[in-house]
């Protein structure tokens, strides 16, 4: 009788050590058969037919799919071509401009600031970058000159407010007509597609000089935000982000393939980006385009880059991507490395907004955390997804989604702007939860 004592007692310490919660909580990615993992291997291959259907009707030359569950991946693939005139076949461990998706790597690494003391959500960002201080909000434009004027914001900008698209900053190059003239006439840029010798801190320099489209937390407006988090994280930490990113996240959690410009060594494998003609027909794009100034097709693989957009400059792979969002999943555990709070991460995927809402692809009253366009009782039943699914994607029609409750992480990638036929990452959502048993 003792000795059974003895051994439940060592059971219960042993199941209750840190080694085994950490081993728990941060489990790695393994590769696993749909069946273990409750997918019916019939109704996934269906992801298969219709990107076959899209590739052959024309509307788009290749993808790249990744789905998790419970930390196994149960389907990863490249389909069609990644050179469609050349017939050089897509691989699924192509690098892709993963654009807005580096918001929520920004996020996170704002939040482990939070998590270190050196700054709390509702501090103005003037506290860090004096200047922020005393915004303005734009009143009349000038068409004619691009000339404004302006009154004064009816509040400081916190960093809350960066986080959640709330300051009233917008974006430059990809916004509205007006801004994007301001932003133009000042020398202020989207982060991406620049050639080398731009840097961050330049970029947001000039954009704190420049007035809001409105007064902060009055609505949702889609702008540079989290690159002047990314500025702010250089100032508090020291370091470059492209070093923040490299030491607090990547390492870490071994993420190999995620850069902000490619080493030489890996840059064959960025995929090919791909645009439409006049009759929505895919064809490569250009080296570089007009895009409210020179767009630069090739920008991760530019020598001697220096601009790191914590909006959108990352390039990366879909199991690299898929990592990070594992690590969400988990609680902000990997493989035995910490990287941020289960309460930050709480944080990050509550509705952040209050009554404001924006037109997301889950709808009009859709809700936004610290980083992630969330699923709420407001917008639930609007799509496949389940309630508290968190999720984001990028300008080259890229998707991404986190869905706690059924613990499914998935990644659909094209490299294509515009995507006429965008639709495909709706379709692929539902034949991912159309396949669960």
């Amino acid at each position: 009788m003792k000795k059974f004592f003895g051994l439940v007692l060592f059971l219960s310490v042993f199941f209750e050590s840190p080694l085994f919660a950490q081993t728990e909580n941060g489990t790695p990615l393994t590769f696993s058969t749909p069946e273990k993992n409750n997918f019916s291997p019939e109704r996934l291959a269906h992801i298969d037919k219709i990107i076959q259907n899209y590739i052959d009707s024309g509307w788009i030359n290749g993808a790249i799919a990744l789905v998790a569950r419970n930390g196994k991946i149960v389907y990863y693939k490249g389909v069609g071509y990644d050179d469609k005139e050349q017939k050089i076949p897509m691989k699924k461990d192509a690098i892709f401009r993963i654009a807005s998706q580096t918001k929520a790597i920004t996020s996170v690494a704002v939040m482990q600031l939070v998590e270190e003391g050196k700054i709390l959500l509702d501090d103005p960002i003037y506290k860090y970058i004096p200047a922020f201080r005393m915004p303005v909000v734009l009143d009349k434009f000038n068409p004619a000159d691009s000339s404004y004027t302006t009154v004064p914001a009816k509040k400081e900008i916190s960093i809350r407010d960066l986080l959640t698209h709330t300051s009233g900053i917008g974006y430059a190059q990809i916004g509205v007509p007006y801004m994007n003239a301001i932003y133009s006439k000042a020398g202020v840029y989207g982060g991406i597609g620049l050639p080398a010798g731009m840097k961050l801190s330049t970029n947001i320099l000039r954009l704190a000089k420049l007035p809001l489209m409105h007064s902060p937390g009055e609505k949702w407006t889609y702008g540079l935000n989290d690159d002047v988090l990314g500025y702010l994280i250089e100032v508090l930490s020291g370091l470059s982000l492209d070093e923040y990113f490299k030491k607090k996240i990547f390492e870490p959690l071994g993420m190999k393939d995620t850069y902000f410009y490619l080493p030489e060594a890996k840059q064959s494998r960025l995929a090919n980006l791909y645009t439409e003609d006049s009759l929505k027909r895919i064809v490569k794009m250009p080296e570089m385009i007009q895009l409210n100034g020179n767009f630069y097709r090739d920008y991760p693989n530019t020598k001697g880059g220096t601009f790191y957009s914590g909006g959108g400059g990352l390039a990366s792979t879909a199991y690299d991507y898929a990592i990070f969002m594992q690590m969400l999943l988990n609680g902000g555990d990997y493989n035995g490395k910490h990287i941020l709070s289960k309460a930050s991460i709480r944080l990050m995927t509550t509705n952040q907004i209050g009554t404001l809402s924006r037109n997301g692809s889950n709808g009009p009253d859709t809700k936004f955390g610290l980083g992630f366009e969330l699923v709420t009782t407001g917008n639930y039943g609007r799509s496949y997804y389940s309630m508290d699914t968190f999720s984001w994607g990028g300008m080259f029609s890229s998707s991404y989604w986190i869905d706690p409750k059924e613990k499914i992480v998935a990644q659909f990638v094209l490299q294509m702007l515009p995507a006429s036929h965008g639709d495909i990452n709706e379709k692929f959502k539902v034949q991912v939860y159309q396949a669960l048993n």
